[in-house]
């Protein structure tokens, strides 16, 4: 063992948690990291535990081997999904973030040494891998108590795992994950708390949790948009798909958003009834369906599925944003697949995987297959919202791993019901166009929407941040704001649609929306409108609807573009509606008016304020039809 350690350039308080811990292990195979979630005895049903002061034994997590993979399952709902406050920064350097001096009153370097400390009575391994990728990416490494290796495989399956036999020497760690899950229950009164420590040489992220989200997946996001922010780039919170419609055209469409906008989804083929049809919308006061017919479907290869690398060397003269996959396995939720025969292609791949895959919040049995509709039951009695499995990228059909040029943006909202009993913000249509600046203000805005499944929270209309991935950053809103405003800029030839999921007034949606969008759009060549064929929204921080929609033939009503015309709906509840979105704006983008906005970014938040005109807007940055 000794002789592998020395592949590496530990800082001296790494080395000495190494020096003193009983043993440490560094698995050289996934395989090695599999066996591991089982623990010495290697059977088939594992509990986590750790000994926690004044609570005894504590169980944290069950590990069981199903046939085709590890099940990671939590005893607590809570912990089922990720907390959307749950990150800290405790160093000095720029942040908007809570600081941990501020809410516990004193210097974080009294709990990290006690972290180190315990560290040092345990058993460990370690897991090198490359935050990013291995092209663009940076060395990092997990270092984790030895009963945690479902943890552990987990991370190697999401991030490009690098196996010691492959390190010639010299591999020194830009971000370290130190993982010590008691500490939630001594020092944060149970709650997910993962502290981010940005010194000069590495990124440090204690995770005092079991759960993966805010650590092995989101932690390492925090570590790549601490190193953009630093070198004048960033990691969008998007998935990217090449779409090849059935005359041969291709487009490539990244699709943005809060956590629960449908970023998985923009990669799944559209889904159909058993008989094939497709259902556009039901109306959730006559429960009538509207089928619209749609019999050839474009093919679909994913890029991306959370997280679009957009690294200053991979941009070229195209005038598009370039992008590239910032994981290697796609950490998919599974809660639209409710039954046999909901998503075939996924589940086929989930049953019948090529080596055992890692899930999480899923019904096991030991030794029986892991069904991807079978989630586990809360203590409310119904399904877990938030089941998860780990997909590596190589079993991804048709993946893409080139670089991507992106045609089109689009961002996801979800949106509740609308009425004109009980409006709402849920009065996106089917798609609306964006002019370049409106499209900058929206992912400033970012709303989290309506009952998102991934996070614990309300169906209160909140924001996820500028980008959509501000729970993750450590740094400075603004910096943020000013490098997605210099995407936009430099990106002239890319151009930029909203699309909403789950509701478009009346109407239950689900995320037909963005399947219908997508195979309408790439169809069209990727959006090219002729000003003409555009009608301004009613409420303009909407863009421009489409005039009429034709897909194989068939005209798409319009009251699914422009929800006012519902009756159920009408003028009255759309306003009210809108005008519960415009006063969201108003709350989020008062924040980013500060001397450290550029200039142009100013411009445009100022034309908001001053009810600008769609034309003022594609003043400020045109708008390509």
């Amino acid at each position: 063992m000794k002789e592998l350690l020395q592949k590496f350039n530990f800082s001296k308080e790494l080395q000495a948690i190494l020096d003193s811990c009983k043993s440490v292990v560094i698995p050289a195979t996934k395989e090695e990291l599999l066996a591991l979630s089982f623990g010495p005895e290697g059977g088939n049903d594992f509990e986590v535990r750790y000994d926690v002061e004044g609570k005894g034994s504590v169980l944290e997590a069950t590990v069981t081997r199903c046939r085709n993979g590890v099940i990671g399952n939590y005893p607590e709902d809570y912990m089922r999904r990720r907390d959307p406050d749950c990150n800290l920064v405790s160093d000095d350097k720029e942040s908007d973030k809570p600081r941990y001096q501020d809410l516990y009153k004193k210097d974080f370097s009294e709990l990290r040494d006690a972290t180190f400390e315990w560290l040092k009575k345990q058993e460990l391994f370690i897991v090198p891998f490359m935050a990013g990728g291995r092209e663009y990416g940076y060395p990092a490494i997990l270092l984790a108590p030895v009963n945690a290796g479902f943890f552990g495989a987990a991370l190697a399956d999401l991030q490009e795992f690098v196996s010691v036999n492959d390190i010639e020497g010299g591999f020194e760690p830009k971000a370290v994950v130190y993982l010590a899950p008691p500490f939630r229950h001594t020092h944060f009164d149970g709650k997910q708390v993962v502290v981010h420590n940005r010194l000069d040489d590495v990124h440090e992220v204690f995770s005092y949790n079991l759960y993966p989200g805010p650590s092995a997946k989101k932690g390492i996001y925090s570590v790549l948009l601490n190193i953009g922010e630093n070198e004048g780039w960033t990691t969008c919170h998007a998935s990217t798909v090449k779409v090849i419609t059935p005359y041969d055209n291709e487009i490539v469409i990244m699709h943005e958003g809060a956590s629960g906008g449908g970023k998985s989804e923009m990669t799944e083929n559209i889904h159909r009834e058993l008989d094939g049809k497709v259902v556009l919308g039901v109306n959730t006061l006559t429960k009538e369906k509207t089928y619209i017919e749609l019999v050839d479907a474009c093919e679909l290869r994913p890029i991306t599925d959370d997280m679009a690398l957009c690294h200053t060397d991979m941009q070229n003269e195209s005038h598009k944003l370039v992008v590239k996959d910032a994981e290697d396995g796609w950490f998919l939720r599974l809660d639209n697949i409710k039954k046999y025969g909901d998503s075939p292609q996924l589940e086929s791949i989930l049953i019948q995987p090529p080596r055992p895959l890692v899930y999480i919040n899923m019904q096991a049995i030991e030794k029986a297959t892991c069904l991807p509709w079978e989630h586990i039951i809360d203590s409310d009695g119904k399904p877990c919202p938030n089941p998860r499995v780990i997909l590596p990228r190589e079993y991804v059909q048709n993946v893409v791993s080139e670089l991507a040029e992106v045609d089109i943006r689009s961002f996801g909202v979800r949106t509740p019901p609308c009425t004109k009993e009980n409006p709402s913000y849920g009065v996106i249509g089917l798609f609306h166009v964006l002019p370049p600046a409106l499209a900058w203000l929206w992912r400033l805005v970012a709303p989290r929407g309506y009952n998102n499944p991934s996070i614990n929270s309300t169906n209160k209309m909140t924001s996820e941040g500028v980008g959509s991935y501000w729970p993750f950053a450590t740094g400075k809103m603004v910096t943020q704001a000013n490098l997605l405003l210099n995407q936009v800029k430099h990106s002239t030839h890319t151009r930029y649609v909203l699309i909403p999921n789950q509701h478009i007034g009346v109407y239950e949606v689900g995320f037909m929306p963005q399947w219908v969008a997508r195979e309408y759009i790439a169809r069209r060549g990727g959006a090219k409108f002729k000003p003409e064929q555009l009608v301004e929204a009613r409420c303009n921080i909407l863009g421009y609807c489409q005039e009429s929609i034709r897909i194989d033939g068939r005209y798409i009503r319009q009251d699914f573009l422009r929800p006012e015309l519902q009756a159920e709906v009408g003028i009255e509840g759309y306003d009210k509606g809108a005008k519960l979105l415009v006063d969201f704006f108003k709350e989020e983008l008062v924040k980013f008016k500060t001397d450290e906005l550029d200039p142009l970014g100013r411009e445009i938040i100022d034309c908001f304020f001053n009810n600008g005109s769609l034309e003022d807007y594609g003043n400020i940055l045109p708008m390509r039809y």
